[in-house]
Formats: structure tokens, C-alpha cells, sequence
């Protein structure tokens, strides 16, 4: 496996001006690890995650399974190896006031779910997008095992995803980042 994809932490950044989605994941030294670009007036969500800014090397691929989707699916495939790793399936009405999403496994089996950090909370941000920033806790059952916390800055979009609760790794790493990427594009489209 890539050994960009093995690491406890790592910093999201959403390049602000742009005309599509661009995301970097930088190390905790501040190194680049993977580069990201949404293509422009797709009607499928299609996102390849690449090991630099070049896009020579496709290490990761995060793919709607429909069009038009509220409750929508993504399938979050390892470009290198080919295989399907997980998906995310957003649960539509119950993301309406406070974001939940289900962590499948490879065979579409619920594994957890990632929800934002409170109902309350959640409401304020949606009144006042860019000034309470989103918290996110990936759990397996009662375990948590990531957390996705913005960084606050009302110019940028700044993420900090930490495994580091994760000690048994049950979490696959791709699949944490991928859900990273899609709370950053959703995100970058409500605001």
C-alpha cells in the first residue's frame, strides 16, 4: 500500500481560487502527500486523488454511483491495486440539519458512520457557514476512530484529520481521506 495512506495525521487544505475543487494533504511536517482535483461540469461526482501535482500517478479514486443522488453513494477505489476499498453513503434526510454519513465496507456492508459533532452546533453553522468550524467523528459502533475537525479561518479551508485514536488501524486510511475530500467538496458547496 502507498505509505502516503499510512500515516495517524494529516492536514486538508481546499485551495480557495479555483474554479473546481483543489485539495492538498500535507504530513504533519507540512510535506505534500497527495494532490486532488474535482473535474469541472461532471454530472457524476468523479474525483482521482494523485501522489503529487504532476497527476502522473492516480493512487485513489472516489466515484458517485448516480447522477443525481440525496442520499448519495460514493465508491472509494484504489487506483494502484484497483479494488474497491469502502464506500460513503450519505444518509439524505438526516443530513439535512446535521451531517451523518455510513462507512460501507468493500461489499457495501455498514462498518460505522461519520456525523458532525452536534445537533446545536450543526444548526449554527448553517446560519453562520464560515465561522463555527465543522467537527466530525468517524465511529465504529461506540469506538471512535478518526476525527475531522476544521481548523477556524473564515478565508480557507483547512481540515485536520487524526487516526491516532485508531490503535487497531480498523479504519482504512483511504477510505478516512476520501471521507475528508467529500465533507471539503460539500462543504465548499454550501458556503
Amino acid at each position: 500500500m502507498n505509505p502516503a495512506f499510512q500515516l495517524n495525521q494529516y492536514l486538508l487544505k481546499r485551495q480557495v481560487f479555483a474554479l473546481t475543487g483543489k485539495f492538498r494533504f500535507f504530513d504533519p511536517s507540512g510535506r505534500l502527500l497527495l494532490f486532488s482535483e474535482q473535474k469541472m461540469f461532471k454530472l457524476r461526482e468523479d474525483i482521482r486523488v494523485y501522489s503529487d501535482e504532476s497527476k502522473a500517478q492516480e493512487v485513489l479514486m472516489i466515484k458517485a454511483r448516480q447522477i443525481v443522488d440525496f442520499s448519495a453513494a460514493y465508491d472509494v477505489v484504489d487506483s494502484v491495486m484497483g479494488q474497491k476499498v469502502g464506500a460513503l453513503r450519505r444518509k439524505g434526510w438526516a443530513s439535512m440539519l446535521r451531517d451523518e454519513w455510513e462507512v460501507l465496507d468493500a461489499n457495501d456492508n455498514p462498518m460505522g458512520k461519520l456525523v458532525e459533532d452536534s445537533m446545536g452546533l450543526a444548526l449554527l453553522r448553517r446560519l453562520l457557514t464560515n465561522l463555527v468550524p465543522q467537527n466530525y467523528d468517524i465511529l465504529f459502533g461506540a469506538e471512535r476512530v478518526a476525527d475531522l475537525k476544521q481548523n477556524f479561518n473564515p478565508f480557507t479551508y483547512e481540515l485536520n484529520i487524526d487516526f491516532s485514536m485508531d490503535i487497531n488501524h480498523r479504519l482504512d486510511r483511504r477510505l478516512g481521506l476520501a471521507a475528508g475530500i467529500l465533507l471539503a467538496a460539500v462543504e465548499g458547496r454550501q458556503s
